[in-house]
């Protein structure tokens, strides 16, 4: 064999990064992080509401990125990323990771009665089944979702993102408390308070049924104090909009909410602005422009650099770990 020869079969494979349609920006900023321009593609819906799918240019032998987040039209978009995904394994890409920085049905992880399913299994299945070799997602509302896969699952982490918006834009974030909304925020909050060196507080929900809650019980001292409302996922935002209320009248000087996943659907907007919070800060795993011409209190923390920087780590061979407790520059 000759020096071309070998030097074709060592060649690693180029990454070809290529969008859904839910979250094109986020995208386009993985992209240009990794010095790339996103893959053709052109998707679709026939007439009678089928989604239609063409990659645009070979992915043969490719190391292959889709870039799908679990928001607005969420059957569509991720039965876009199923077709895309198997699209791509058709024409003989060497590897498919699906990017998907809000993973969908996340919140059904768990069998809460006799004849619920576990909707969050059943999307692990559908994404092994339409090829992908990998996952990408970020926060995923309980841990054991990795456990539904049988391929492996990158989970990574906006705390350090989170710490390093603290710590540039709350002034006095030293004498803070930060605040689980619910006991399953516990363990993140409590990371977060750790890292910071501040109290931790936990507000203990009274429900009258799965969505409506009766009371709140307040475990913790924020008198005097910020206090900055931690969770991964806000939806229609009844829950941390009352936790906002709670806190101020225990004496908090200003209420922050830092979130990874901003929903923000149905009545989320009015009660966002009707309530007391300083701000309600988000990540852009969820598109987040058009809520912001309706609510001045919503601010944007950009995790392009992370998922760029795990999608450079793992198509080089190196660990993800790193972006556990770093923040890309």
């Amino acid at each position: 064999m000759d020096a071309k020869s070998l030097l074709q079969l060592t060649k690693k494979p180029n990454i070809k990064i290529f969008s859904g349609s839910s979250h094109q920006d986020l995208s386009q900023k993985i992209a240009d992080r990794l010095g790339l321009e996103l893959g053709k593609v052109v998707t679709k819906k026939l007439s009678n509401q089928e989604t239609c799918v063409e990659i645009g240019q070979s992915v043969q032998g490719e190391d292959v990125y889709i870039v799908q987040s679990g928001c607005g039209e969420i059957n569509d978009n991720l039965m876009e990323l199923l077709i895309m995904i198997n699209a791509c394994k058709i024409a003989s890409a060497g590897q498919v990771t699906a990017v998907i920085p809000s993973f969908p049905y996340a919140r059904q992880d768990t069998r809460g009665e006799s004849g619920a399913p576990i909707s969050a299994k059943l999307v692990a299945d559908m994404l092994s089944t339409a090829g992908a070799d990998h996952i990408i997602t970020m926060d995923l509302h309980a841990s054991q979702i990795q456990g539904f896969f049988d391929i492996p699952v990158d989970n990574l982490c906006a705390e350090p993102a989170v710490l390093k918006w603290i710590k540039e834009h709350i002034s006095d974030w030293r004498s803070c408390t930060i605040v689980s909304p619910d006991a399953g925020g516990v363990k993140r909050a409590t990371s977060i308070a750790d890292r910071l060196n501040v109290d931790f507080a936990l507000i203990h929900k009274v429900r009258k049924k799965a969505s409506e809650v009766d009371g709140m019980v307040l475990v913790g001292d924020v008198k005097y104090r910020v206090a900055i409302l931690v969770d991964d996922t806000a939806d229609t935002c009844g829950t941390i909009c009352q936790a906002a209320d709670k806190l101020l009248s225990a004496g908090a000087t200003r209420v922050y909410a830092i979130l990874t996943h901003g929903i923000f659907s149905g009545p989320a907007v009015t009660r966002m602005n009707s309530a007391g919070f300083e701000a309600v800060v988000v990540t852009n795993t969820v598109p987040q422009e058009e809520k912001m011409k309706h609510c001045s209190k919503i601010q944007v923390i950009d995790i392009s650099m992370i998922l760029a920087e795990a999608i450079r780590r793992i198509h080089s061979g190196k660990s993800v770990s790193y972006l556990f407790s770093h923040v890309p520059l």
